[in-house]
């Protein structure tokens, strides 16, 4: 399930593990989410990304004009603010004035520069049992709000022979100290310090699925030069 988050949809419905329409199927009960984890006191490279002015979906920059999120985030007037570990403060905005996609990875083309400190692209998958840290500022409970500060869980690989959920490459975990939730959609994962996904879907509970980095690098090159 896609776990994006809208402000509409903590009003309305607050279900679903996976949001793509309001309409998502009733999720799953999880023991408290991330969900677990950990606050984050400095991210510079995190980026908020905003549909219409509401908080919709994580993210990471990855150059000063180039921020790297979900497809399945992308629509309607879009903005983000980068390098607040605050959703709704700090940090610096721009608007999006071009995106695009493949499979569930999402490239923002923002209207000005941003300078401040970009992730590092991995070009290959993390290997399977390895240890990996995923952040986002998603719900941190089944049916709460989205994290006012960015969290981050560590999480286990355990095969990057999954799909996303537009049926691209992506690498699975399963839980470790947390695990991503509705609003971790577009957050990064990192292996070794150089992000290796993108979180596209999960069930709440268990597991998530992160969108391959390395299965799309040479697409992001030729879009951003990065």
């Amino acid at each position: 399930m896609r776990i994006r988050l809208t402000m509409a949809a903590i009003a309305t419905a607050l279900v679903g593990a996976f949001v793509a329409p309001a309409s998502a199927a009733a999720a799953p009960t999880a023991p408290q989410p991330i969900i677990g984890g950990g606050t984050v006191s400095s991210a510079p490279w995190a980026a908020a990304v905003f549909q219409s002015g509401s908080f919709a979906c994580s993210g990471s920059i990855i150059a000063p004009r180039w921020v790297l999120t979900a497809a399945h985030c992308l629509g309607g007037s879009m903005s983000v603010r980068v390098g607040s570990v605050y959703y709704a403060s700090g940090g610096t905005t721009a608007t999006v004035s071009a995106t695009y996609n493949r499979y569930d990875l999402g490239l923002l083309y923002l209207s000005t520069s941003i300078s401040t400190t970009y992730v590092t692209l991995a070009s290959a998958n993390p290997p399977a049992g390895s240890t990996n840290t995923i952040f986002g500022w998603g719900r941190t409970c089944t049916n709460c709000a989205a994290s006012p500060q960015l969290k981050t869980a560590t999480v286990t690989v355990s095969t990057t022979g999954s799909t996303d959920a537009y049926g691209g490459p992506a690498i699975r975990s399963t839980r470790g100290n947390g695990v991503a939730w509705r609003g971790d959609s577009g957050g990064p994962q990192f292996y070794n310090g150089q992000q290796v996904g993108v979180c596209s879907t999960g069930n709440g509970s268990t597991y998530q699925n992160y969108a391959s980095v390395a299965a799309s690098r040479s697409w992001i090159t030729s879009i951003t030069g990065v």
